[in-house]
């Protein structure tokens, strides 16, 4: 299976800090925001990865991921995103890279706490179709929201007002050599971009969506709220437990 990591987009709600870089350089504690999610698919058994970016500062990817010795890797990929067409338009740019492949997906801002090699290894072992991974949250009307029965995902809403459930879909998506089909089918949301929601749908009336719970905490860092708590999740978890424990009892 081939990794790809979503890194485009001008990073507006960050302004001004997304003015001299792209959001996805930002630092999340000690690391640049761009080392997690890379991080994330290296931790799955994920070798194969390319970075799809976009902007002004897309080369400086390139001088702080070089070949990804860092990772343990031997070869990163990078291709540009043109404008900001969406998660399902950067998306496209990868079907060459693919080759045909299972791929996982990750937004370049999604920050997690544990692991998803289970779940990569269930969909390496699954005949065809889509995988993606629930974290249930107390704002779900911020996401897309995943509305499920039984052991299926009958649809996904994009930030309802009235959310049918507490099941937020994360920015990690995996996906069979299909997707690029279905990519081409969609037509550009009131937003102007082709959306995610729309390629995830497609599976769920296709019968092939599967899904798996994420574990641990999870967060986006789009925000300035959301990038701060990014900031304050890993530095806590990179606390020894008896200093947590210290601070709990406080």
């Amino acid at each position: 299976m081939k990794g790809i990591v979503l890194a485009g987009g001008s990073g507006s709600r960050l302004a001004p800090l997304t003015k001299i870089t792209n959001k996805h350089l930002l630092p999340i504690y000690d690391k640049p925001m761009i080392y997690y999610p890379i991080q994330t698919l290296v931790d799955a058994g994920i070798r194969d990865i390319l970075v799809v970016t976009g902007g002004k500062n897309a080369g400086d990817f390139l001088r702080l991921l070089a070949n990804g010795k860092h990772f343990g890797l031997k070869h990163i990929g990078y291709t540009y995103q043109e404008g900001e067409g969406g998660i399902a338009d950067a998306l496209a740019l990868a079907e060459h890279f693919s080759e045909g492949d299972k791929i996982c997906v990750i937004l370049g801002d999604n920050i997690i706490q544990g692991s998803i090699r289970a779940a990569v290894d269930e969909f390496r072992e699954q005949a065809r179709g889509a995988r993606i991974l629930l974290k249930k949250v107390p704002d779900a009307e911020r996401f897309g929201v995943a509305e499920i029965a039984g052991n299926r995902i009958v649809n996904i809403e994009e930030k309802p007002k009235r959310p049918k459930s507490d099941f937020a879909v994360t920015g990690i998506y995996m996906y069979d050599a299909t997707v690029f089909e279905k990519i081409t089918t969609l037509v550009p949301s009131g937003r102007g971009e082709l959306e995610i929601t729309d390629v995830n749908n497609a599976y769920i009336r296709e019968g092939t969506m599967t899904f798996s719970f994420l574990e641990g905490w999870w967060t986006d860092a789009g925000t300035f709220e959301s990038l701060l708590r990014a900031g304050n999740l890993v530095a806590q978890s990179r606390q020894p437990a008896s200093r947590v424990r210290e601070k709990v009892n406080a």
